[in-house]
């Protein structure tokens, strides 16, 4: 039986290293061969409407459209001062064409190029006031209002010769249109004015992703660059930026700053742990192995897994540091406190059992997150349970033959950490009772009025941090420009471009109340712009009848036009023929290939059958208002409100609930799973864990902090891992508990070192998580031993 034994010893710990080499060659090959690099993009994170596809889409289809973009604001109360540093800005930038561009050439030609798009259909486009006034004016009004924009003074703004719009309509409809924005042409640029100030617009287009960490590396110092030039040229003046890259770039470097930290503060300060316990460097290396393999092996398999790894992951992942040397410490501590006669695949044999336990608990905890729609955390909780089986396989797998009997020898310090278990108060001891007794009222005390006082917060505005210079430059320059909200809009589906376009039609109409209050500013849709066909032919007509044929007894407004400037019939078929030739059909294809479609382009869905767009919202300043948006949409069939943020909050809120109920069942469940190995001193290893979430919870809310779906993720890994403590001092295969006790000490400091760190995170998610990690760990370790019988109660069966 021995030789077999020692070949099967001798087979597992050769097949574990063939893994652990392949392991470290995929590595090696991301790294090095693939440049492998993190995913930052943060709504990778975030749940996607699995059930609905074009909902899907269509809010991909607005954050796409913006995530390539810079907008810039060069700004001045000199209009030349302004353009010469908007000048300097795109001089920097153009060496560079390659990484960033202009989005948008002269101003001017721009211009022309869309105002010929349209032409074509001039006659088909009026707006809601220009075909109600056609109904019901006079051609002798109509003739009246010709004659004023051909010979009046003040007969305002137009657009091209009078002859080609003699009543007006295509400008005044160009007009509305420009009341979308407050963007203007000037001098070949974009510009827009407020203030007194007025600020050149310069639209910048991304060549690389906007998510990349190597583009980002090149491309903020660039901008940076460019921002001194153009300083350089306005003393008085300002310069606003704004894009996605900007803020990813920021969260890039936020997290790649405290992966670096939590990972090299955890590392170093358990090798120094293991230092002071061991003064050796052989169970640092052991340690050190069976982490750097728990965190290797998490790397290649997820990245196999979900093909890529998100940095908030990696920064996650460095607190598995913590957790994944429990293993090693739990079989080194249990060498101290065996005989040497104990060879180390019997001592392997005796741990085993409460070593599958630990990592059967740990799992649970992790894949308690993996149960939630969210992107993130579910490769968050793969990659902390992969590294936790990897972490785990190294010690059994090797750790008995590296460890002898006579390899270990204590310090003073691990001697004295030891003993101290000696004089730890026991709650199941009659000791002191009174004393015990009053304990107890203040923690049940204490739990009741803190739980009484604890509330939720489920925003998920709530969990992101953006530097507040980017932040206040972003709505500086969304309120400078009304720019449309990308989290909240209308989508609008039918089965056809022309039952969409109708549909947006009346949902504009149904929102008419809402602009007049000032509720909102308007819209942007593609109907604005290319009417339906209904209305195209409904305005055509109104053209006809109003302009081109005697009403009412009346001569035709185009005649009584005709004979006050002395022109001849001729001119007058000349004029209907003019009608007719520019009444094409707008369709919402032609008009969003054309440069005139460019700033609408992203409100269109491209869909296999049926068709799709987007109504955006514009300034919105009240969010109190949005119930009122969203019942706009229920009495307009085929519309839907959309509400991000208020989707995703929900969702939130939900699987919040959800794990509450699901972290009550793991309780229950590693309850009955410990029951199966200790009988009826289970519950000793499950109290730790349960009063240490009860006290977390209630301090939070003495403190006011509100609770969060990660508050109730962190109470999950507390189980799996509190738990772990009690298996340490439960377990009779130690001879001499003051050694188990060592282990829990080890263990709980590393873990802290680890959750702590990651409680200082500027990611308020991680923080979150951290924070609750940090005290309930904490409390743990204070709580586990006075939990435990003065003696061993069993035997192991």
């Amino acid at each position: 039986m021995t030789r077999p034994a020692a070949f099967l010893r001798r087979g597992l710990a050769t097949c574990w290293l063939l893994v652990v080499l392949l392991v470290g060659a995929h590595n090696a090959w991301l790294w090095l061969v693939q440049r492998a690099s993190p995913d930052t993009d943060i709504l990778a994170l975030l749940p996607s409407a699995r059930n609905d596809a074009v909902l899907q889409q269509a809010f991909s289809h607005m954050v796409d459209a913006a995530q390539q973009k810079v907008v810039v604001l060069v700004g001045d109360a000199d209009w030349n001062r302004a353009t010469r540093a908007a000048d300097a800005y795109t001089a920097t930038l153009q060496p560079h064409a390659a990484l960033i561009a202009p989005a948008a050439g002269n101003a001017g030609e721009l211009q022309q190029q869309w105002l010929a798009a349209l032409d074509t259909s001039r006659s088909v486009l009026l707006t809601d006031a220009q075909a109600r006034q056609l109904a019901n004016d006079s051609p002798e009004q109509w003739s009246r209002q010709a004659l004023a924009g051909l010979y009046g003074a003040f007969s305002g703004p137009r657009l091209g010769a009078w002859v080609d719009d003699p009543f007006n309509l295509f400008s005044g409809w160009l007009q509305q249109r420009a009341q979308e924005t407050p963007v203007r042409p000037r001098d070949g640029r974009l510009f827009v004015e407020r203030d007194g100030r007025s600020y050149v617009l310069l639209l910048l287009e991304l060549k690389a992703p906007a998510f990349s960490m190597a583009a980002q590396r090149q491309l903020i110092p660039l901008l940076e660059q460019a921002r001194r030039a153009a300083l350089a040229q306005l003393p008085h003046g300002q310069l606003l930026t704004a894009g996605v890259v900007l803020h990813a770039a920021a969260a890039s470097d936020q997290a790649s700053g405290e992966m670096a930290t939590i990972g090299a503060g955890s590392l170093v300060g358990i090798l120094l742990l293991m230092w002071l316990s061991f003064r050796s460097f052989k169970p640092i290396a052991y340690i050190a192995i069976s982490i750097a393999i728990g965190c290797m092996g998490a790397l290649s398999v997820s990245w196999l897994v979900f093909g890529h790894v998100h940095l908030l992951t990696l920064v996650f992942g460095a607190s598995l540091i913590g957790v994944a040397q429990d293993y090693a410490i739990y079989f080194l501590c249990a060498r101290l406190g065996s005989p040497t006669t104990l060879a180390s695949h019997g001592l392997l044999r005796q741990l085993l059992p409460g070593l599958c336990l630990m990592l059967l608990a740990a799992v649970i905890g992790y894949l308690g997150m993996a149960a939630t729609p969210f992107p993130g955390l579910q490769q968050m909780a793969v990659f902390s349970a992969l590294g936790l089986v990897f972490a785990w396989l190294t010690v059994v797998c090797w750790f008995p033959a590296l460890v002898g009997p006579a390899t270990l020898r204590a310090t003073p310090l691990a001697h004295a950490c030891s003993r101290s278990i000696h004089g730890w108060p026991r709650l199941t001891s009659m000791r002191g009772w009174h004393l015990k007794g009053a304990a107890a009222v203040f923690v049940v005390g204490f739990c009741v009025s803190g739980l009484a006082r604890l509330h939720v917060s489920d925003d998920i505005r709530a969990l992101q941090k953006t530097p507040q210079a980017l932040l206040d430059d972003q709505i500086r320059v969304g309120k400078l420009l009304d720019m449309a909200a990308p989290v909240q809009f209308y989508l609008v589906r039918g089965a056809s471009d022309e039952d969409v376009l109708q549909k947006e039609e009346r949902l504009r109409q149904q929102l008419q109340p809402l602009v007049a209050e000032g509720v909102i500013g308007g819209v942007q849709a593609v109907s604005n712009w290319v009417p339906s066909q209904r209305t195209q032919r409904a305005n055509l007509a109104l053209v006809d009848t109003a302009l081109m044929q005697a009403r009412n007894g009346q001569p035709a407004a185009i005649e009584q036009v005709a004979r006050a400037i002395d022109e001849a019939p001729q001119w007058i078929a000349d004029m209907r023929s003019r009608v007719r030739a520019h009444a094409r059909w707008l369709t919402p294809e032609a008009f969003l290939a054309s440069p005139a479609g460019d700033s609408a382009r992203h409100l269109w869905l491209p869909l296999p059958q049926g068709a799709a767009s987007i109504v955006a919202i514009r300034g919105l300043a009240d969010y109190r208002q949005l119930p009122r948006l969203a019942a706009v949409a229920a009495g307009v069939d085929g519309v839907q409100w959309v509400d991000k943020v208020g989707d995703i909050s929900a969702v939130l809120k939900y699987y919040r609930q959800y794990m509450s109920w699901a972290l009550a069942a793991a309780y229950l469940a590693i309850l009955v799973l410990l029951s199966l190995r200790y009988r009826r001193q289970a519950w000793r290893a499950i109290a730790p864990p349960l009063l240490a979430t009860l006290l977390t919870l209630a301090l939070f809310g003495w403190s006011g902090q509100p609770l969060q779906l990660f508050h109730v993720l962190a109470a999950l890994l507390v189980l799996g891992l509190g738990v772990d403590y009690g298996i340490f001092l439960l377990e009779p295969s130690q001879r001499e508990r003051r050694f188990a006790w060592l282990t829990v000490g080890l263990s709980a400091i590393s873990a802290l070192l680890s959750f702590g760190l990651l409680a200082c995170s500027g990611s308020p998610p991680l923080h979150a998580f951290g924070l609750t990690m940090l005290v309930g760990m904490l409390l743990v370790w204070l709580l586990a031993p006075c939990f435990i019988a003065t003696a061993p109660t069993r035997t192991p069966s």
